[in-house]
C-alpha cells in the first residue's frame, strides 16, 4: 500500500465568539474555565463557523494551559467533509500557542482517511491568526 502525499496548507482564522465559564470557585488559583468558542477559518481549510470547546487552567494572571475539541465542517485544499482536531495549547499576556492533531477516525466525506497536525501562533490584538496544517488522505 503507497504511503499518502503529505501536503501542505495554511490560511486564516477568526475568532467569531468566545464564551467562558468558570469551574469551580472563580476566587481559588490555579483556576479552571471552560470555553466554546466558534472560529471562522479561510484559505487551505475553509469552515464558516466551528464548534470548539476548550478547558483552560489559569496557573496565574493571564498565564496558562488549555486543551480542546475543534469541530471542522468545510472543506481542506478543496475536499468538502468534517473532521476534529485537538488542541493543546498555552497562553500568557503576550498571546497564544496551539499545537493540533486530527483526531484519528474522526474525517467525513471527501476528507475521510484525513490525517495531519499544525499550529498557530496569535498575539494579543492580531484580529485574525495565521495557521500551518499539513496533512495526508488515506
Amino acid at each position: 500500500m503507497p504511503t499518502p502525499t503529505t501536503v501542505e496548507t495554511a490560511g486564516r482564522f477568526t475568532f467569531a465568539d468566545w464564551q467562558e465559564q468558570p469551574v469551580g470557585s472563580p476566587d481559588s488559583a490555579p483556576r479552571l474555565a471552560h470555553a466554546t468558542v466558534t472560529n471562522a477559518f479561510s484559505g487551505g481549510i475553509e469552515a464558516a463557523a466551528t464548534s470548539c470547546s476548550y478547558v483552560i487552567a489559569y496557573t496565574g494572571e493571564s498565564v496558562g494551559t488549555y486543551s480542546g475539541m475543534e469541530l471542522l465542517s468545510g472543506s481542506v485544499d478543496g475536499r468538502k467533509g468534517a473532521f476534529v482536531l485537538e488542541e493543546r495549547g498555552s497562553f500568557d499576556a503576550t498571546g497564544t500557542t496551539c499545537r493540533f492533531e486530527v483526531v484519528p477516525g474522526s474525517a467525513t466525506g471527501d476528507l475521510a482517511g484525513l490525517t495531519g497536525s499544525g499550529g498557530f501562533t496569535y498575539r494579543h490584538g492580531d484580529t485574525s491568526v495565521a495557521y500551518a496544517f499539513t496533512y495526508a488522505l488515506a
